[in-house]
């Protein structure tokens, strides 16, 4: 199969990939709105069932994302690129960072924030613990929860999209992660499953995002408005108005929806952290941050394996295992944003920077709110708080604004705040699922975006019809438990791949012959780099196609189906040799004129690049004896690596 067909199969895969998501979503959703107790029932037996049998599958793959990706960070894979060598980085550093810190927080802060330390607090799982440390076992439990686990799981997934995709040109969808294992298959229907798998993972973890932000802006309402009731009919009231409104952003486009809304995210969470911050014990809170961080570092690989194996407890499933894996049933959904702006960076900045950055800041939100909420029960006895946060959990943020005194004012700010999380998680969850079923196509239809933010909302409803809050927690785990299985082989297939790519550097090194391809002559030529495009263009004319004709036409006779393709601008020059073998893909040897300005002064250059990208040769200036050696040096090279390799990959040039 040639390359070309292999990126058109993607692109007309919508059908083996929609239809089997949606008929499986809809499905679960007819179930569940014809008989609701009998889901609630069945939602109830799955999650026991679930945490017994493969809760230690659950907690053991999400160390081992842990782990393989501080692996590739300090191995010397971390040098790798996400894209060609010479690619530079789409995004400035701290833009970038900036953009990551914001990818996948949404609802999760500001409903567990003060609720999960409360909770530990109250309801600790060691009970044999000394009644003066249960507020830190709370912080240190909310940490581990919410710390490097849970970016692992992001980074994973979003590492794999990018590499594959940026350094291999591979479309941007999830089947793509797995060309090392399975090859061409990916375009069958072991590639559709793994994408569907994908689809219900993402759709069923983010209903249960937007089902605990409407549950929680309910609380909020019913704060101010104590006439509005705690009701599951208030709640999907105001999950048809945000899914109308995000439906609205959905049509405004990516740049005046989601872009606009992001930055309001953002602006209102800042605003947020500080005044509580300040209106809490300020001194406390910056004192237990930097000692609970200073304990999480220490204790990470004990709380890592620990699975209460020695006791009889739900607690596992209640937490622990609901946040691991709610988080990797979101997966796909902040792994594709991230990948799309990591374009450039090397592997190790992508690890660390999606590792330390959100992880700082999250640490930081819970030790004010979690802090505050602790302070105010521990040490100045606030029962009512321990009551509202025991009686529902979407009530602890507001309960906290009131016992802080900050007034009606700061409710509303967090009430928009969660609107606006429900708005861009349901638009920009409606690009990724669209994506998704079509084969990694972003520039999708606007009605299937459309379909998909009106489909989260109407699974969300029913969700809650279902069970609430349990079905919402059942959900997301039992979606999580065949997607963790697709992330194991996926960190399987992004190992074998960087294997690969090792293999190559090394074969290529050690097969370049040894030889300096330029004359002194032609060095000293090439340093005066020519200043006008008539120079480019003269160089190309007399010196650079005729030598390619003339390596061109002796390969073929030799037997090898080679071309050479001259763009009519003249602008790129692109020899290719093709080979029988469907499996391995195609010597490319191209030259592109490149115009460079600096300090208001342009020169030009004829760059040399391969399928794997940009190689840092400038040919201007080179004899062609030497241009027809440095052809002829990557094409062994190329058949070196070929014959040697055991993986046999799309991209081993």
């Amino acid at each position: 199969m040639k390359w070309s067909k292999l990126v058109t199969n993607f692109s007309i895969g919508c059908k083996p990939v929609f239809i089997p998501a949606v008929g499986l979503l809809l499905s679960l959703l007819i179930l569940t709105l014809l008989v609701p107790n009998g889901m609630a029932q069945f939602f109830s037996s799955s999650l026991a069932s679930v945490t017994q049998n493969f809760g230690w599958m659950i907690i053991l793959a999400v160390a081992l994302f842990l782990i393989g990706l501080l692996v590739i960070a300090f191995s010397p894979w971390g040098q790798i690129p996400l894209g060609p060598d010479q690619t530079v980085a789409k995004y400035p550093f701290w833009i970038w960072l900036a953009m990551i810190f914001s990818a996948g927080y949404g609802i999760a802060l500001l409903f567990f924030g003060v609720a999960e330390p409360v909770m530990h607090y109250l309801n600790p799982p060691n009970l044999d613990i000394d009644a003066n440390q249960l507020a830190q076992q709370a912080m240190q439990i909310a940490y581990f929860h919410w710390g490097f686990h849970i970016w692992a799981i992001y980074g994973l997934v979003g590492l794999s999209l990018a590499y594959f995709s940026y350094r291999h040109k591979l479309p941007l969808a999830l089947r793509s992660c797995f060309y090392p294992l399975i090859g061409q298959r990916i375009n069958g229907p072991i590639g559709h499953s793994i994408d569907v798998i994908a689809i219900l993972a993402t759709t069923l973890g983010l209903a249960t995002t937007l089902g605990l932000s409407v549950s929680q802006i309910n609380a909020g309402l019913n704060s101010i408005w104590p006439s509005i009731p705690l009701a599951t009919p208030v709640q999907i009231s105001i999950i048809l108005v945000l899914t109308m409104l995000a439906m609205l952003s959905v049509a405004a486009g990516l740049d005046k929806g989601i872009k606009r809304l992001s930055v309001i995210n953002m602006s209102l969470a800042i605003v947020l952290l500080i005044t509580v911050a300040i209106a809490g014990p300020t001194l406390i809170i910056l004192e237990r941050f930097i000692e609970n961080t200073g304990l999480y570092l220490s204790g990470l690989v004990a709380r890592t394996f620990n699975l209460q194996a020695y006791s009889s407890s739900d607690w596992l499933g209640n937490w622990t295992l609901f946040i691991f894996a709610w988080t990797i049933a979101w997966a796909p959904f902040v792994g594709l944003f991230i990948a799309k702006i990591s374009q450039g960076r090397t592997l190790r900045e992508f690890v660390f920077g999606v590792l330390l950055v959100p992880v700082s800041f999250t640490f930081l939100w819970f030790s004010v709110f979690g802090d505050t909420s602790l302070f105010l029960i521990e040490q100045q006895g606030s029962t009512h708080l321990a009551e509202q946060v025991q009686q529902d959990y979407s009530l602890a943020l507001f309960a906290l604004f009131a016992e802080l005194q900050l007034g009606i004012w700061i409710s509303i700010l967090a009430m928009l705040l969660i609107m606006t999380f429900f708005i861009t998680s349901a638009d920009s969850g409606a690009l990724v699922l669209a994506s998704l079923s079509s084969g990694g196509d972003l520039e999708t239809a606007l009605w299937q975006r459309l379909f998909w933010a009106g489909l989260l909302g109407a699974i969300a409803s029913g969700l809650l019809l279902a069970g609430g809050l349990g079905a919402l927690q059942t959900a997301s785990i039992l979606s999580a438990v065949p997607f963790t299985l697709v992330m194991l082989l996926m960190l399987v297939a992004l190992f074998k791949a960087l294997q690969a790519e090792q293999q190559r550097h090394t074969i290529l090194h050690e097969t370049s012959p040894n030889y300096d391809a330029m004359s002194w002559k032609a060095r000293l030529k090439a340093l005066n780099k020519p200043t006008s495009k008539q120079q480019l263009d003269q160089f190309f004319d007399q010196t650079l196609i005729p030598i390619v004709n003339q390596v061109v036409a002796s390969m073929q006779q030799q037997g090898w189906q080679i071309k050479m393709t001259l763009d009519p601008q003249k602008t790129q020059l692109e020899l290719r040799v093709e080979f029988d073998d469907n499996a391995q893909s195609p010597f490319i040897y191209g030259v592109v004129k490149r115009q460079l300005t600096d300090n208001s002064m342009s020169v030009y250059h004829a760059d040399v690049y391969l399928n794997s990208g940009p190689q840092a040769i400038d040919l201007y200036g080179w004899d062609q004896e030497s241009i027809a050696e440095d052809i002829i040096k990557h094409f062994e090279a190329y058949l070196a690596f070929q014959q040697q390799s055991k993986l046999n990959l799309p991209w081993q040039t």
